[in-house]
């Protein structure tokens, strides 16, 4: 028998009974389709993810204060204490290193801000003029924070695009006075109305000078420092100068966590590629589902087939070629079905990009070829039970009907 034979065999096989036909289709489209469409999602929010830290730069150092490896149960937290905060006179050492490049403090709370009569909760982040290019923000008008010492407790402000919109509609904010907190303060600039900083959507931030947001949030300590190195080859040498400089000014205690941008990076791109091949893993079961199914309609059609198996048989067809014959058409089915699947996966992809723009869906090559060869591979398979039971009939038996 010719392979070609074998196909066509096949096929007509498909054709006699197209309702088990169609349900074995089915099963085995919606295994593929979930695998490519579940990856391509999956693949989608990794890149996203990494693009938005990779947006940051990977010259970015990040200083906590407290160790990470501190246990929540330490004698320290005991008794009370509390990590020892980090300070502005902290931060003001840290940008004497010579593999700084941008330094900025961080402070972050939230607050009320008012303005003839209205008036909404913000996320409030204190800082200082380098954070607009640490963290690459965009400004819509007005100017941002000016350029001056720390310390200085300027009362102004930069609100996003959203705050201003709800605030003063189609009024110019710039040069208003509104209120946060207690204290008056005066609007110099407005957000671009794109994108996300320190976890935070843009357009609802305030951000006002960080010795402002202590006297504001009532606090001495610092949220973080955010360090740029003046590039990737001075990362070592500047994660030594901020030890020596906190165990200097901390009594010899290094009671600082240390996070570099790549590091984190790194971290979010393995944890993803696993759920990614996680949640493949949970889709590809639906594939060996399909492919019990096919074996149990297979092991229904043999016995359906006695006789035009044993009629096969007497005219001289080999146990290989009844095998051969009805392998082919389970092989068929798992093309068939894994086709369909992929059409419908990229359309279920492109759905979600509709949905979410920003969510790349597209399934990487390794998901499509991982979803086309489980199919054919569970085909194949869960064909072989039933191809041997048939290539064992006796023809005689067979074409009897037993």
């Amino acid at each position: 028998m010719r392979p070609l034979d074998a196909i066509g065999y096949g096929l007509a096989s498909l054709g006699s009974n197209r309702i088990r036909t169609l349900l074995m289709l089915l099963a085995m489209s919606i295994g593929v389709a979930a695998v490519v469409l579940l990856t391509g999602i999956g693949n989608g929010a990794r890149l996203y993810i990494v693009d938005q830290f990779s947006s940051l730069g990977t010259n970015l150092v990040i200083v906590i204060p407290g160790r990470a490896e501190t246990a929540s149960n330490t004698p320290a937290t005991l008794v009370g204490e509390t990590p020892r905060d980090l300070t502005l006179a902290d931060a003001r050492a840290l940008a004497r290193g010579d593999a700084v490049q941008r330094l900025t403090p961080i402070n972050i709370g939230e607050m009320n801000i008012a303005w003839r009569g209205k008036e909404r909760q913000v996320p409030l982040v204190g800082s200082t003029a380098p954070i607009l290019e640490i963290h690459h923000l965009q400004m819509d008008r007005g100017a941002f924070l000016p350029e001056e010492d720390m310390e200085i407790a300027r009362p102004v402000c930069v609100i996003g695009a959203k705050v201003h919109r709800e605030l003063f509609g189609q009024q110019n904010a710039l040069g208003e006075l509104v209120r946060l907190g207690g204290f008056r303060c005066r609007v110099i600039g407005v957000l671009g109305s794109e994108g996300r900083s320190l976890g935070l959507d843009t357009e609802e931030l305030v951000i006002v000078p960080v010795a402002f947001a202590q006297m504001l949030l009532n606090t001495e300590g610092l949220f973080r420092i955010l360090i740029e190195a003046k590039d990737l080859g001075v990362i070592d040498r500047l994660k030594t100068h901020i030890k020596t400089t906190i165990a200097k000014r901390h009594y010899g205690e290094e009671d600082v966590t240390i996070i570099t941008q790549d590091s984190v990076l790194a971290t979010f791109d393995k944890i993803l590629k696993v759920l990614t091949l996680t949640v493949a893993g949970i889709a590809g079961i639906s594939l060996v589902v399909a492919g019990i199914l096919i074996m149990n309609v297979m092991l229904m059609a043999v016995a359906q087939r006695t006789a035009e198996i044993g009629l096969s048989k007497a005219l001289g067809a080999g146990q290989l070629q009844i095998m051969a014959m009805l392998v082919t058409e389970a092989l068929l089915l798992s093309s068939i079905g894994g086709l369909i699947g992929l059409g419908l996966g990229f359309a279920g992809s492109w759905l979600a990009v509709q949905f979410y723009p920003a969510l790349n869906a597209t399934p990487p090559p390794w998901a499509i070829a991982a979803a086309l060869g489980t199919a054919l591979g569970t085909g194949f398979i869960f064909s072989l039970l039933p191809a041997r039971r048939a290539a064992r009939l006796d023809p005689i038996r067979a074409l009897a009907g037993h």
